[in-house]
């Protein structure tokens, strides 16, 4: 006949309630330090694959001013990779930086905050829009040593069919979507947009992905 586990361990009763007691501490803390990693996203997401180039497309408006501005954030560095090793620690750094830029800035459509329709820029006020959420996301990202050139500007149609500016990190695990919409960082084909096109990797022309040649609205939900 089987004997219990505990049995086969040869302990006392006052000793067994201190191992059970042990035991549901340690599957308590190992829960915890679960939860705890899944939160701060410092477990690494699955593989999936990459959005498909089909193309080239041209430029947003408000990407050729802004790059006039600031022709650095705009220049392709082909030394870079254009697609990134992701690791652990870079993962977490990814949604730590969604979060707190989220958080930190609030939502003003280009129209009600300058009185045109599509400004980019780093939202230095407060306040800004999709594209500004992303532009901020990606150099506070190129400041912790990520490659700029796995960092791409890309455009999408939303939910309501909507333009929508999204930041697209190219990775060895696929490519995931930056999103001021959401604190999650989802691969690109769970979001549920459609996209149009993103930064190119090589110059100033940017890579069509398909669906419309361009957003029939500017980026500026």
């Amino acid at each position: 006949m089987r004997q219990p586990f505990l049995g086969l361990l040869n302990v006392r009763p006052f000793a067994r309630t201190i191992f059970r007691f042990a035991a549901s501490l340690i599957l308590t803390v190992t829960a915890a330090a679960t939860q705890a990693q899944t939160q701060t996203g410092s477990i690494l997401p699955g593989v999936s694959q990459p959005v498909v180039r089909v193309g080239t497309a041209k430029p947003i408006p408000g990407w050729i001013r802004f790059c006039g501005q600031n022709p650095a954030e705009c220049t392709v560095d082909p030394s870079e990779p254009a697609t990134m090793n992701l690791t652990a620690k870079d993962w977490q750094t990814l949604n730590r930086v969604n979060q707190q830029v989220n958080a930190a800035i609030k939502a003003k459509t280009d129209k009600d905050h300058w009185g045109v329709e599509d400004i980019w820029d780093f939202a230095e006020d407060g306040y800004g829009d999709c594209e500004d959420y992303q532009l901020v996301k990606r150099r506070k990202l190129v400041e912790a040593g990520f490659p700029r050139r796995a960092l791409r500007m890309t455009v999408v149609i939303d939910e309501d069919g909507a333009g929508h500016a999204v930041m697209m990190v190219r990775t060895s695990r696929g490519d995931f979507i930056l999103d001021n919409k959401r604190n999650t960082i989802l691969p690109w084909h769970k979001t549920g947009y459609v996209y149009i096109k993103r930064e190119g990797e090589e110059g100033m022309a940017w890579a069509s992905l398909g669906g419309r040649t361009s957003p029939t609205m500017t980026a500026n939900q």
